[in-house]
């Protein structure tokens, strides 16, 4: 008899507050089309591990030395984890104890740096994230953080730049990957830039670690000494973090993450990642990699015919970052109508945007979630067209109201995951 619970029914009765709100977001998700770059669909398999047992054992320390005893069964998954998690990404070294993309980051800092050393990062205003070093995170707090930008011309990161500020401020570390860059990154030409300097470089691959999975674009494994990431995102796994290591880092990164940033692991969403890294291994991930990337450029392209501008002119990943200028609207007010239309969007700054940071002048739209549901590019251009219509005048609420049935009518025809399509 299995002691984990096919259904909620035992919440149901238990706690209805709580189930309400479960069936609420159920709800939500299955008639919303979920565009944030960083969200997407677990498989049911990951949820299910994610809701098992483990979630009672403490297991802090590693796989073969744990400081508690009955870790048996913990080491196997952690150590199942791990191999996969090296397998799937090329690495030499994984620690998949991270509770989230963050505290990755901060593992990182605090394994290969000194309170007050200088950090060289992609600025948050240009498409970086918060936990590189903006100044109200950690990051920004303890150490001197350098940023280098795009280039005001083509939107994407200004190599002559990231060269001129490595030089002038000699970091120990450098980092790049963000959360609204759409851009490839030059993996090789940022370690040539480490090494010149001898600067740890660190890739946060958060967003597009899914893509690097499947094949779908470069990997930052062979060109970097540290990679940190989320397991959700396009890899679509639970929501927590991961980091891969080069021989000389790995065991650092270890100490640092156990015992110098958390306690016991959380076991149980070892085992989603377990899972989810078994998951992305199937040549089945590689053709959803492929298609998310197809989607984003699709989804694009109608934009643009709609008079909206891309930044940077396009996209290499599973996101657009959408100009708002020539619509003359905020991103606020826009992803707030496209909400009440049913699609789920989030405001962000586009480079040199001159408009506050919780008003912005863009929105950031990605296509993990939708592919997820098996949507292809056909229906990129049907919902770029919405789009289109409702951020043109966000008041309009008979538009909203239109898009919204519309809506409607297409997320009732797609499950939350391709695989309940049979």
């Amino acid at each position: 008899m299995s002691v984990t619970p096919d259904t909620l029914s035992i919440l149901q009765s238990h706690d209805p507050a709580v189930f309400e709100a479960v069936q609420e977001e159920e709800r939500r998700q299955l008639r919303t089309l979920e565009m944030i770059a960083s969200e997407n669909f677990a498989s049911r398999a990951v949820m299910e591990a994610a809701g098992t047992v483990f979630t009672n054992k403490y297991a802090e320390g590693y796989p073969g030395k744990r400081y508690y005893n009955g870790c048996e069964p913990s080491d196997k998954v952690e150590t199942l984890a791990i191999e996969r998690a090296k397998q799937l990404f090329g690495a030499v070294h994984a620690n998949v104890q991270p509770h989230s993309g963050s505290t990755a980051n901060q593992a990182v800092f605090f394994a290969a740096l000194q309170p007050g050393d200088t950090v060289l990062s992609l600025s948050l205003a240009h498409g970086g994230h918060l936990s590189h070093g903006h100044r109200v995170n950690m990051a920004g707090q303890f150490f001197k953080i350098v940023n280098y930008g795009v280039a005001q011309g083509t939107e994407q990161i200004d190599y002559d730049e990231v060269v001129r500020l490595a030089r002038e401020h000699k970091p120990r570390m450098i980092i790049t990957g963000g959360s609204a860059y759409p851009r490839l990154i030059d993996f090789a030409k940022f370690r040539e830039i480490a090494d010149e300097i001898g600067a740890v470089f660190l890739t946060d691959m958060a967003h597009f670690a899914g893509l690097v999975a499947g094949k779908a674009i470069p990997s930052p494994v062979p060109f970097s000494h540290i990679v940190s990431s989320t397991t959700h995102k396009t890899l679509r796994g639970p929501r927590s973090g991961m980091l891969l290591g080069d021989a000389e880092w790995g065991p650092k990164l270890d100490k640092a993450v156990f015992p110098g940033l958390q306690g016991g692991p959380l076991v149980h969403i070892i085992a989603a990642k377990a899972v989810a890294y078994g998951e992305a291994l199937r040549p089945s991930f590689a053709a959803y990699s492929q298609q998310v990337i197809a989607n984003a450029k699709a989804l694009g392209e109608v934009l643009v015919e709609k008079g909206l501008r891309l930044v940077s002119g396009g996209t290499d990943t599973h996101l657009v970052l959408v100009d708002l200028t020539s619509y003359n609207v905020t991103g606020k007010d826009a992803a707030n109508a496209l909400e009440h239309a049913g699609i789920t969007v989030n405001k962000n700054a586009i480079p040199y945007d001159t408009r506050k940071e919780w008003v912005t002048s863009g929105i950031r739209i990605g296509t993990p979630a939708l592919t997820t549901r098996g949507m292809k590019e056909a229906e990129m251009r049907t919902i770029a067209n919405w789009v289109a219509e409702v951020v043109k005048d966000p008041t309009d609420e008979a538009v909203q109201k239109r898009v919204r049935a519309q809506v409607d009518e297409m997320t009732g025809n797609w499950p939350l995951r391709a695989e309940d399509l049979a």
